[in-house]
Protein backbone atom coordinates (compact mmCIF):
# COMPACT_ATOMS: atom_id res chain seq x y z
CA UNK A 1 0.00 0.00 0.00
CA UNK A 2 1.25 3.77 -0.95
CA UNK A 3 3.25 5.22 2.30
CA UNK A 4 1.32 8.37 3.47
CA UNK A 5 4.59 9.91 5.01
CA UNK A 6 6.27 10.65 1.81
CA UNK A 7 3.88 12.90 0.82
CA UNK A 8 3.61 16.46 1.92
CA UNK A 9 0.55 18.32 1.90
CA UNK A 10 -1.19 21.25 3.97
CA UNK A 11 -4.25 18.35 4.48
CA UNK A 12 -4.36 15.00 5.83
CA UNK A 13 -7.91 14.30 4.59
CA UNK A 14 -10.82 15.55 2.94
CA UNK A 15 -14.00 13.80 2.68
CA UNK A 16 -16.51 14.01 -0.07
CA UNK A 17 -19.68 12.98 -0.21
CA UNK A 18 -23.06 13.22 1.54
CA UNK A 19 -24.57 14.95 4.48
CA UNK A 20 -27.87 15.29 6.52
CA UNK A 21 -29.36 16.94 9.20
CA UNK A 22 -29.88 13.91 11.39
CA UNK A 23 -33.11 13.64 13.81
CA UNK A 24 -32.38 10.61 16.15
CA UNK A 25 -35.30 8.94 18.72
CA UNK A 26 -33.40 6.50 20.52
CA UNK A 27 -34.20 4.33 23.32
CA UNK A 28 -36.92 2.40 21.78
CA UNK A 29 -37.47 -1.15 23.09
CA UNK A 30 -38.55 -1.63 19.33
CA UNK A 31 -39.08 -0.73 16.20
CA UNK A 32 -42.73 0.62 15.13
CA UNK A 33 -44.87 -1.57 13.20
CA UNK A 34 -47.40 -0.21 10.61
CA UNK A 35 -49.50 2.32 11.62
CA UNK A 36 -48.51 2.25 15.19
CA UNK A 37 -46.62 5.17 17.22
CA UNK A 38 -44.52 4.66 19.47
CA UNK A 39 -42.95 7.31 22.31
CA UNK A 40 -39.49 7.69 23.92
CA UNK A 41 -37.49 10.62 25.86
CA UNK A 42 -34.36 9.84 23.85
CA UNK A 43 -33.96 12.32 21.04
CA UNK A 44 -31.30 14.05 19.66
CA UNK A 45 -30.42 16.55 16.29
CA UNK A 46 -27.16 16.32 15.03
CA UNK A 47 -25.61 16.91 11.19
CA UNK A 48 -24.40 13.47 10.09
CA UNK A 49 -23.95 11.95 6.85
CA UNK A 50 -20.61 9.82 5.88
CA UNK A 51 -18.66 13.34 5.08
CA UNK A 52 -19.40 14.82 8.11
CA UNK A 53 -18.81 12.47 10.60
CA UNK A 54 -15.90 11.05 9.20
CA UNK A 55 -14.36 14.79 9.04
CA UNK A 56 -14.99 15.02 12.66
CA UNK A 57 -13.88 11.91 14.12
CA UNK A 58 -10.80 12.27 12.35
CA UNK A 59 -9.52 15.91 13.18
CA UNK A 60 -10.52 14.81 16.73
CA UNK A 61 -7.73 12.34 16.54
CA UNK A 62 -5.59 14.84 15.51
CA UNK A 63 -6.03 14.49 11.46
CA UNK A 64 -6.16 18.10 9.63
CA UNK A 65 -9.51 17.35 8.34
CA UNK A 66 -11.70 18.86 5.63
CA UNK A 67 -14.81 18.45 4.07
CA UNK A 68 -15.96 18.61 0.67
CA UNK A 69 -20.33 18.39 0.80
CA UNK A 70 -22.82 19.99 0.85
CA UNK A 71 -24.50 21.39 3.77
CA UNK A 72 -26.56 24.65 5.80
CA UNK A 73 -25.11 27.24 8.02
CA UNK A 74 -25.63 24.68 11.74
CA UNK A 75 -23.24 22.02 10.10
CA UNK A 76 -20.72 24.69 9.13
CA UNK A 77 -20.61 26.25 12.33
CA UNK A 78 -20.70 22.90 13.64
CA UNK A 79 -17.21 21.85 11.29
CA UNK A 80 -15.43 24.54 12.02
CA UNK A 81 -15.66 24.85 15.88
CA UNK A 82 -14.15 20.74 15.10
CA UNK A 83 -11.10 22.39 13.30
CA UNK A 84 -12.38 20.73 10.03
CA UNK A 85 -12.23 23.28 6.81
CA UNK A 86 -15.43 23.02 4.66
CA UNK A 87 -15.81 23.51 1.17
CA UNK A 88 -19.30 23.65 0.77
CA UNK A 89 -21.24 22.96 -2.44
CA UNK A 90 -24.64 23.45 -1.48
CA UNK A 91 -26.32 26.38 -3.52
CA UNK A 92 -28.34 29.13 -1.25
CA UNK A 93 -31.81 27.80 -2.59
CA UNK A 94 -31.07 24.06 -2.17
CA UNK A 95 -32.62 22.05 0.67
CA UNK A 96 -30.26 20.27 2.97
CA UNK A 97 -30.75 16.51 3.09
CA UNK A 98 -32.46 15.49 6.18
CA UNK A 99 -32.80 11.72 8.08
CA UNK A 100 -35.22 10.60 10.37
CA UNK A 101 -33.64 7.76 12.46
CA UNK A 102 -35.79 5.20 14.92
CA UNK A 103 -32.81 3.10 16.84
CA UNK A 104 -32.96 0.53 19.68
CA UNK A 105 -30.00 -1.29 20.88
CA UNK A 106 -29.54 -3.49 18.40
CA UNK A 107 -31.49 -2.19 15.04
CA UNK A 108 -32.73 0.75 13.10
CA UNK A 109 -34.70 2.16 10.63
CA UNK A 110 -34.52 5.19 8.30
CA UNK A 111 -36.10 7.98 7.03
CA UNK A 112 -34.25 9.92 4.43
CA UNK A 113 -35.10 13.33 2.34
CA UNK A 114 -32.13 13.69 -0.22
CA UNK A 115 -32.56 17.41 -0.34
CA UNK A 116 -29.65 18.56 -2.39
CA UNK A 117 -27.65 15.27 -2.41
CA UNK A 118 -28.37 14.22 -5.98
CA UNK A 119 -26.14 16.99 -7.18
CA UNK A 120 -23.27 16.65 -4.86
CA UNK A 121 -21.45 13.83 -7.57
CA UNK A 122 -21.01 15.83 -10.17
CA UNK A 123 -19.76 18.92 -8.47
CA UNK A 124 -17.31 16.88 -6.32
CA UNK A 125 -16.42 15.19 -9.94
CA UNK A 126 -15.66 18.71 -10.93
CA UNK A 127 -13.76 20.36 -8.28
CA UNK A 128 -11.13 16.72 -7.29
CA UNK A 129 -8.59 18.79 -9.89
CA UNK A 130 -7.87 21.40 -7.79
CA UNK A 131 -8.00 20.05 -3.97
CA UNK A 132 -4.77 18.68 -2.57
CA UNK A 133 -4.41 16.20 1.01
CA UNK A 134 -2.44 12.95 1.39
CA UNK A 135 -5.49 10.93 1.26
CA UNK A 136 -9.44 11.50 -0.14
CA UNK A 137 -12.09 9.47 1.59
CA UNK A 138 -15.63 9.33 -0.61
CA UNK A 139 -18.69 8.89 0.82
CA UNK A 140 -21.61 8.45 -1.51
CA UNK A 141 -23.38 6.14 -4.01
CA UNK A 142 -20.90 6.41 -7.23
CA UNK A 143 -23.69 6.33 -10.26
CA UNK A 144 -22.85 5.66 -13.32
CA UNK A 145 -19.56 3.30 -11.62
CA UNK A 146 -17.27 4.42 -14.95
CA UNK A 147 -16.09 8.17 -15.29
CA UNK A 148 -15.28 7.88 -11.00
CA UNK A 149 -12.06 5.07 -12.54
CA UNK A 150 -10.88 7.96 -14.03
CA UNK A 151 -10.97 10.41 -11.86
CA UNK A 152 -9.40 7.75 -8.90
CA UNK A 153 -6.66 7.23 -11.44
CA UNK A 154 -6.10 11.11 -11.60
CA UNK A 155 -5.76 11.18 -7.94
CA UNK A 156 -3.26 8.10 -7.60
CA UNK A 157 -0.85 10.05 -9.97
CA UNK A 158 -0.67 12.89 -7.72
CA UNK A 159 0.40 10.42 -5.19
CA UNK A 160 -3.00 11.10 -3.27
CA UNK A 161 -4.28 7.85 -1.89
CA UNK A 162 -8.17 7.03 -1.86
CA UNK A 163 -11.16 5.21 0.08
CA UNK A 164 -14.90 4.61 -0.47
CA UNK A 165 -17.63 3.50 1.31
CA UNK A 166 -20.65 2.98 -0.97
CA UNK A 167 -23.32 2.51 1.80
CA UNK A 168 -26.21 0.40 1.03
CA UNK A 169 -27.05 1.06 -2.61
CA UNK A 170 -27.99 -2.90 -3.92
CA UNK A 171 -27.91 -1.37 -7.38
CA UNK A 172 -24.77 -0.60 -7.53
CA UNK A 173 -23.48 -4.26 -7.93
CA UNK A 174 -24.88 -4.46 -11.23
CA UNK A 175 -23.14 -1.66 -12.40
CA UNK A 176 -20.78 -3.31 -14.94
CA UNK A 177 -17.97 -1.40 -14.21
CA UNK A 178 -18.38 -1.69 -10.15
CA UNK A 179 -15.17 -4.12 -9.74
CA UNK A 180 -13.07 -2.09 -11.97
CA UNK A 181 -13.75 1.23 -9.80
CA UNK A 182 -13.19 -0.79 -6.37
CA UNK A 183 -9.76 -1.78 -8.19
CA UNK A 184 -8.95 1.76 -8.59
CA UNK A 185 -9.58 2.64 -4.43
CA UNK A 186 -7.39 1.75 -2.14
CA UNK A 187 -10.35 1.07 0.67
CA UNK A 188 -13.15 -0.03 0.32
CA UNK A 189 -15.12 0.56 3.62
CA UNK A 190 -18.24 -2.14 3.65
CA UNK A 191 -20.15 -3.83 6.19
CA UNK A 192 -21.27 -7.16 6.59
CA UNK A 193 -24.42 -6.57 4.40
CA UNK A 194 -22.75 -4.68 2.03
CA UNK A 195 -19.82 -6.69 1.15
CA UNK A 196 -22.57 -9.60 0.99
CA UNK A 197 -24.64 -7.85 -1.25
CA UNK A 198 -21.83 -6.09 -3.86
CA UNK A 199 -19.95 -9.77 -3.69
CA UNK A 200 -23.36 -10.92 -4.82
CA UNK A 201 -22.15 -13.99 -2.44
CA UNK A 202 -24.45 -16.04 -0.19
CA UNK A 203 -22.08 -16.50 2.54
CA UNK A 204 -19.10 -13.99 3.83
CA UNK A 205 -16.54 -16.79 3.27
CA UNK A 206 -17.90 -16.14 -0.73
CA UNK A 207 -17.92 -12.87 -0.44
CA UNK A 208 -14.05 -12.53 1.46
CA UNK A 209 -12.65 -14.61 -1.65
CA UNK A 210 -14.07 -12.39 -4.30
CA UNK A 211 -13.33 -9.27 -2.26
CA UNK A 212 -9.73 -11.06 -2.17
CA UNK A 213 -9.41 -10.38 -5.88
CA UNK A 214 -9.43 -6.56 -5.39
CA UNK A 215 -6.36 -4.48 -6.11
CA UNK A 216 -6.82 -2.62 -2.67
CA UNK A 217 -8.14 -3.44 0.93
CA UNK A 218 -11.54 -4.22 1.90
CA UNK A 219 -12.08 -3.39 5.15
CA UNK A 220 -15.46 -5.15 6.08
CA UNK A 221 -17.03 -3.89 9.65
CA UNK A 222 -18.60 -6.69 11.33
CA UNK A 223 -20.37 -5.16 14.60
CA UNK A 224 -20.01 -6.65 17.93
CA UNK A 225 -17.33 -9.15 15.51
CA UNK A 226 -14.84 -6.70 15.08
CA UNK A 227 -13.27 -5.69 11.39
CA UNK A 228 -11.63 -7.67 8.83
CA UNK A 229 -8.89 -6.50 5.89
CA UNK A 230 -9.05 -8.27 3.33
CA UNK A 231 -6.66 -8.41 -0.25
CA UNK A 232 -4.90 -10.43 -2.39
CA UNK A 233 -2.08 -10.63 0.36
CA UNK A 234 -3.85 -9.55 3.44
CA UNK A 235 -5.74 -11.14 5.54
CA UNK A 236 -6.35 -9.68 9.23
CA UNK A 237 -8.97 -9.88 12.07
CA UNK A 238 -9.51 -7.63 14.57
CA UNK A 239 -12.23 -7.95 18.16
CA UNK A 240 -14.26 -5.46 18.94
CA UNK A 241 -14.07 -3.69 22.61
CA UNK A 242 -17.11 -4.04 24.39
CA UNK A 243 -19.29 -0.72 25.13
CA UNK A 244 -22.61 -0.49 26.52
CA UNK A 245 -23.92 1.19 23.40
CA UNK A 246 -27.30 3.94 23.09
CA UNK A 247 -26.99 4.53 19.31
CA UNK A 248 -25.18 3.34 16.54
CA UNK A 249 -25.68 6.42 14.22
CA UNK A 250 -22.77 6.96 12.38
CA UNK A 251 -20.71 4.20 14.08
CA UNK A 252 -19.74 3.07 10.66
CA UNK A 253 -18.09 6.43 9.19
CA UNK A 254 -16.49 6.90 13.18
CA UNK A 255 -15.08 3.68 12.43
CA UNK A 256 -13.38 4.49 8.92
CA UNK A 257 -11.72 7.55 10.48
CA UNK A 258 -10.26 5.91 12.92
CA UNK A 259 -8.87 3.48 10.73
CA UNK A 260 -7.70 6.26 8.14
CA UNK A 261 -6.04 8.18 11.49
CA UNK A 262 -3.89 5.20 11.94
CA UNK A 263 -2.90 4.75 8.35
CA UNK A 264 -2.12 8.54 7.87
CA UNK A 265 0.06 8.74 11.27
CA UNK A 266 2.09 5.74 10.21
CA UNK A 267 0.65 2.69 12.01
CA UNK A 268 -0.12 -0.33 10.20
CA UNK A 269 -2.97 -2.30 9.13
CA UNK A 270 -3.52 -4.17 12.41
CA UNK A 271 -3.21 -1.09 14.49
CA UNK A 272 -5.34 0.61 12.31
CA UNK A 273 -8.23 -1.76 12.87
CA UNK A 274 -7.91 -1.72 16.39
CA UNK A 275 -7.90 1.87 16.24
CA UNK A 276 -11.20 1.72 13.87
CA UNK A 277 -13.02 -0.63 16.28
CA UNK A 278 -12.14 1.72 19.21
CA UNK A 279 -13.37 4.77 17.19
CA UNK A 280 -16.69 3.40 15.97
CA UNK A 281 -17.38 1.54 19.41
CA UNK A 282 -16.75 5.25 21.44
CA UNK A 283 -18.99 6.47 19.12
CA UNK A 284 -21.71 4.73 20.08
CA UNK A 285 -21.98 5.68 24.01
CA UNK A 286 -24.57 8.28 22.80
CA UNK A 287 -27.08 9.81 20.23
CA UNK A 288 -25.96 11.07 17.25
CA UNK A 289 -23.33 10.59 15.09
CA UNK A 290 -20.69 13.13 16.69
CA UNK A 291 -21.43 13.62 20.01
CA UNK A 292 -19.65 10.56 21.51
CA UNK A 293 -16.33 10.57 18.94
CA UNK A 294 -13.72 10.52 21.26
CA UNK A 295 -10.41 12.13 20.98
CA UNK A 296 -7.12 11.14 20.43
CA UNK A 297 -6.12 10.72 24.23
CA UNK A 298 -9.76 8.55 24.80
CA UNK A 299 -8.35 5.64 21.93
CA UNK A 300 -4.43 6.16 21.51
Amino acid sequence: MRAYDTFPAVLDLITAGEAFDDFVFHGLDRLPRAGEELKTAGFARSPGGGAVITAVAAARLGVRAAALTGIGSDAVRLLRRERVRVYNLRRASEPTAMTVALSTRKDRSFVTFNGMNDSLPGRIHQKLPRISARHVHFAFHPSPCRPWIAALDALRRRRIATSWDFGWNPGLARDPHFWKLTDAVDYVFLNRDEALCYARARTLGAAFERWRRTHGLAIVKLGAGGSRAVGRDVDLRTAAPHVRAVDTTGAGDAFNAGFLAGRLRGQGLRASLALANRVGAWSTRAAGGIAALPTLKDVW
